[in-house]
């Protein structure tokens, strides 16, 4: 059975009549005969008395009647939710972001795409690099963000915007006086306080300072903490020194919470990660043009940003 000959059956069982139901379907009295009559024939049954010239509904063409008007109802519902998926008009969005970005910079693009895309349902999970890589292999999540490279073959990287990496030290700590660091004070020079290894801010970190010949089994790290509010909290009573993220700084360093410490740091990418083998909702596209988009200006309201 298939949805044109429920389509044709539900037109000719309406109006009781084969030339006006091809009429409106647009097929030829002799093409709306031929599939009713197969209809009948695959399954046994008859759908309609031939009286004369006339044809009426059976009892069995009655019952068949409402099944065939309710498959249809359901198919036509179903065409609309994919053009409404399609139309980003509903669906869901799964994404996965490391901490930094979760906390300072995704939400602003999150913001911005819920109110282009109100029935989208998104949904932000929290982790670390190495989790929410994993998480985008594993299928928990369609597009990841995280803060610099991933070593993951089943995985596309694409940067999508530069991040400044700051050494950062409490008002009391030997650094906060300005003088520059060097390579070597990194080592000798003080404790740290880090954030857990598989975090993409210590990565960065690691990688740079091995650039410039210090390894980072070196350092003389005194405390391991899990968050980004939790490292500077800790590197604000002025025994350690801590490296983060420019926009997690910012407001400690404004309030002369936080000093930066004179070593510079290269800038590392924000990037989306995606599986390479999977499609790609438009949703998730429509995410990752947002944000790449110029932010030259502020939303005034939700019609703003209606399309």
């Amino acid at each position: 059975m298939t949805f044109e000959q429920l389509s044709i059956f539900v037109a000719v069982a309406e109006r009781e009549h084969l030339t006006k139901a091809a009429l409106v379907i647009g097929l030829t009295p002799s093409a709306v005969s031929s599939a009713i009559r197969n209809l009948e024939a695959s399954y046994g049954v008859e759908l309609f008395h031939r009286v004369g010239r006339r044809i009426e509904l059976t009892y069995e063409g009655r019952v068949f009647l409402g099944e065939a008007k309710a498959t249809l109802a359901r198919a036509r519902t179903a065409a609309l939710v994919l053009s409404d998926l399609g139309g980003l008009q509903k669906g869901e969005l799964v994404v996965f972001a490391s901490q930094t970005i979760a906390s300072y910079w995704i939400p602003a693009m999150l913001m911005r795409f819920k109110i282009r895309y109100p029935g989208i349902d998104l949904k932000l999970m929290i982790g670390n690099t190495t989790t929410v890589a994993r998480a985008v292999v594993d299928g928990l999540a369609e597009v990841g963000f995280v803060e610099g490279g991933v070593e993951e073959p089943a995985l596309s990287f694409q940067s999508l915007a530069e991040d400044e990496l700051l050494v950062v030290v409490g008002p009391r700590h030997p650094w906060a006086t300005g003088k520059p660091v060097l390579p070597a004070d990194l080592v000798s020079g003080t404790k740290w306080v880090m954030r857990e290894k598989g975090s993409g801010t210590r990565a960065a970190f690691e990688t740079a300072i091995s650039n410039a010949g210090i390894s980072p089994g070196d350092l003389a790290v005194a405390l391991e903490l899990p968050s980004n509010e939790a490292i500077i909290s800790a590197a604000r009573e002025g025994i350690c020194a801590t490296v983060v993220s420019g926009a997690v700084a910012a407001p400690l360093l404004a309030q002369g919470l936080l000093v930066k410490a004179r070593f510079p740091l290269p800038s590392r990418q924000f990037a989306i990660l995606r599986h390479k083998q999977r499609h790609s909702s438009r949703a998730s596209l429509a995410l990752e043009a947002i944000c790449r988009e110029d932010k030259t200006g502020e939303v005034q309201s939700w019609e703003d940003w209606t399309l």
